[in-house]
């Protein structure tokens, strides 16, 4: 009886409705509310799921058929769909990623509260997304269960609180204040490629002073684009492949219109999986902002990446067009490594390449933004590739998907160094002295100015 409880209780959608059961109840929201997103929380996770095996149902045809017809091992990089696979398919990895999820954020507000970084992260599935990699990661290195909940925990708070802190310099730029952070796994990538974007535009033209073809505006349906250029990306291997090597997963349908179809399938298994994310979203997070910032009061919510695009329109659409530009220079410079080629990201150049275009902008103008952006898609291609052997998805079955954000690969990464040195315990405690080093740091220049006030 105690086992299937507990089996019951680690189900990831179960996990993160309790989450949201405990927050709602502890804003004492009425019986129907808390009912109402509790509910709405675990449905949101399960379609979510749902989506995910769309959208790898949908790419394991083409995984073959990209193979075949470049002789190339091609992927598209979906971080939901991966974790959400994984979670799926291996129960510990479910079970780790549902208490790292939880105890991260816990560490998250004891750091907010002790420490000079004064931010609650609350882009839900960012936070999911960092929680199923890490438990991915310790299952993958042998690591206990335990001992992979509680390093793990550790880990996903600090780089959780650390991330809006990297950002937020630009974000005052953007915003013109200081009331909300940056909250996503692309800091890195955003941040470095819109200051190589400063060191080549010129901020005195602004993006926001031109005006973008109204042809272009269908870029913003992402249902649109998606299917556009999957549609795109699916034919023209067909086309290359040929119809014997296509034909085998058709089962007797012309192979276009199989390859159309799948097209089509994938990005409407996206839109589930956006779906099911917007409605986990819609209930967890201001249950998770009610807790936060009762316990850390005047901590800054880190937030997800649409709550900038009004600052700068603009830039969000060069950013958008510059990355898929810098994606497919990038995919051309993965096929120098051996290992596999990352399809463009639409919904990565949309979302985090229209952000790298607005920090870009902030920092370099409108030639900045474009800059930053192209920069940005070979950030989203390159990395993949090489991080992609390090941690093997096809023994789980995860076939044709790879993990995309940067933070996440950059955590990942030195996981995995520090255990192919055999000092894992060394690695965990370099990255809390890290850690230590930058609240003082960061205390310290924050107090600079203060201090300079005074003495005038």
């Amino acid at each position: 009886m105690l086992k299937a409880i507990a089996e019951i209780l680690t189900v990831p959608a179960i996990t993160l409705g309790l989450v949201a059961l405990l927050g709602l109840l502890l804003q004492r929201k009425e019986f129907t509310e808390v009912i109402k997103g509790t509910t709405k929380t675990i449905l949101g996770i399960l379609i979510l799921g749902a989506g995910s095996s769309l959208i790898v149902t949908n790419l394991v045809p083409f995984a073959t058929m990209f193979e075949e017809a470049f002789n190339l091992t091609g992927v598209v990089p979906v971080d939901e769909a991966v974790i959400a696979a994984l979670v799926d398919s291996v129960a510990a990895i479910g079970r780790m990623t549902s208490f790292i999820l939880l105890f991260g954020f816990i560490t998250n507000l004891l750091l907010a509260r002790l420490s000079p970084f004064k931010y609650i992260f609350l882009t839900g599935h960012m936070m999911w997304i960092l929680a199923g990699s890490l438990a991915w990661a310790f299952h993958d290195l042998g690591v206990s269960e335990t001992n992979g909940i509680i390093f793990g925990s550790i880990i996903h708070g600090m780089v959780l609180v650390l991330l809006p802190a990297i950002a937020q310099p630009v974000v005052r730029k953007i915003t013109g204040n200081d009331k909300v952070a940056y909250g996503h796994l692309t800091t890195t990538g955003v941040v470095l490629s819109a200051w190589i974007g400063k060191l080549f535009g010129d901020k005195k033209k602004n993006s926001e002073e031109m005006k973008m073809p109204e042809k272009l505006n269908f870029f913003k349906d992402t249902a649109v684009s998606i299917s556009l250029i999957m549609f795109l990306i699916y034919i023209i291997t067909a086309l290359f492949a040929g119809p014997e090597v296509v034909e085998p997963f058709s089962d007797g349908q012309n192979y276009l219109v199989f390859s159309t179809l799948n097209s089509l399938g994938f990005a409407a298994g996206v839109l589930v999986l956006l779906q099911g994310v917007r409605m986990f979203l819609g209930e967890i997070v201001p249950a998770f902002r009610g807790i936060a910032l009762k316990v850390v009061p005047g901590a800054k919510p880190a937030l997800d990446v649409p709550i900038f695009f009004p600052y700068a329109p603009n830039a969000l659409m060069l950013g958008f067009i510059f990355s898929i530009i810098g994606m497919v220079v990038g995919m051309l410079l993965s096929t120098l490594f051996g290992t596999i080629v990352p399809l463009p990201s639409i919904i990565g150049g949309f979302f985090t390449g229209g952000m790298a275009g607005i920090f870009g902008n902030a920092l370099g103008g409108r030639r900045g933004a474009m800059i930053s952006g192209a920069v940005y898609g070979v950030i989203l291609t390159v990395p993949v590739a090489l991080f992609y052997p390090l941690f093997g998805l096809q023994v789980y079955g995860v076939e044709g998907l790879a993990l995309l954000v940067p933070d996440v690969i950059i955590v990942m990464g030195l996981m995995k160094l520090f255990f192919v040195l055999n000092i894992p315990l060394v690695g965990f405690g370099l990255a809390v002295l890290a850690f230590i080093i930058c609240s003082v740091l960061y205390k310290k220049k924050a107090v600079e100015p203060i201090n300079k006030t005074e003495s005038m």
